[in-house]
């Protein structure tokens, strides 16, 4: 019962993934890119999770579906994977917006 939410964050990157596969809207598009961003997007959240944390503003709290393994105080396993996932998502909606804009200004011009 303790990794449901690790188990379902990585079946949400996997079907990010996918979707970014099939419109090669990210890594698919330019995976170097890509992975600076995504590195660089988790090593800006974690930094931010981590000045939380120490502030006391973010506290784990107690789930049944969750590991219950911590990286650091506050911070558990499941966090990095979220941030990971968050970032993915973030780049490939932005990336399917920003074409989704180009068509339309192509087909308006044309």
């Amino acid at each position: 019962m303790g990794f449901i939410y690790l188990l379902s964050l990585l079946a949400g990157i996997a079907c990010m993934l996918l979707l970014d596969r099939r419109f090669r809207l990210f890594f698919w598009r330019d995976a170097r890119s890509a992975t600076v961003v995504t590195l660089v997007g988790l090593a800006v959240l974690l930094i931010w999770d981590l000045a939380g944390i120490r502030l006391g503003i973010f506290l784990r709290g107690e789930g049944q579906i969750a590991t219950g393994v911590l990286l650091a105080p506050e911070l558990p396993i499941e966090e990095p994977i979220f941030l990971t996932f968050l970032v993915l998502c973030t780049m490939i909606i932005f990336t399917g917006l920003q074409r989704m804009h180009e068509r339309h200004k192509a087909r308006r011009s044309s």
